[in-house]
């Protein structure tokens, strides 16, 4: 996830939660569901090729959407893909893809839909010949991490480590899984800390 306006992996805007009384966050505040990914989830390492991988597909169907338009139906995409089990979507045929489409409670775009149905296929391919899913996304953590950013100018859309990230999935044979799109699966799966200095939320401050 890209936190801009329109995305949900780099923090971006102006920094929130100045008011008083009101916890500093990077972003989401003013939106219980944005806080709670926020404060629990974005920022902390997710590990497990199938938790990877739903993870994957969510920031791919966030591409071009505001990141809390995925976060609202994220239950509904779960639902629609047998919660992201990639042994099981990767059976999907047409008929799936059809089903799919005429859901109007998931993003319905075809690119986007077939995408995680290739995907759950390259998971299993990875897991089947190594080195897994979860092993190459971690392959690409930086060591030692960055210093904490200082404001959301501090924060990247993408770093030569999400190209080479987004370079050996796309060989893996993943599908929507650009440089910006691998940073913003980085940010939110911990392989990076970019809560802002200040924010509570940050690993180094907790």
């Amino acid at each position: 996830m890209t936190t801009t306006s329109t995305t949900g992996g780099t923090t971006g805007g102006t920094t929130e939660g100045a008011a008083p009384g009101v916890p500093f966050r990077c972003f989401g505040t003013g939106d219980p569901l944005y806080e709670r990914y926020h404060d629990t989830e974005w920022g902390r390492p997710v590990h497990g090729d199938a938790a990877l991988y739903e993870r994957l597909c969510l920031e791919a169907f966030q591409s071009g959407l505001s990141w809390i338009t995925v976060l609202r139906r994220r239950e509904t995409l779960r639902a629609a893909f047998d919660g992201f089990d990639p042994a099981l979507v990767a059976r999907y045929g047409d008929a799936d893809v059809a089903r799919l489409l005429a859901d109007p409670g998931i993003i319905r775009n075809r690119l986007k839909v077939t995408a995680v149905v290739a995907n759950a296929r390259a998971a299993l391919r990875l897991a089947e010949t190594g080195p897994g899913l979860s092993e190459l996304v971690w392959s690409f953590a930086p060591a030692p991490p960055g210093p904490a950013p200082a404001s959301p100018a501090d924060v990247p859309a993408s770093t030569p480590a999400s190209a080479a990230l987004a370079k050996a999935l796309k060989a893996a044979g993943f599908r929507f899984v650009g440089p910006t799109t691998a940073y913003a699966a980085m940010q939110a799966c911990g392989l990076v800390d970019d809560h802002l200095a200040a924010c509570p939320a940050r690993r180094d401050r907790r």
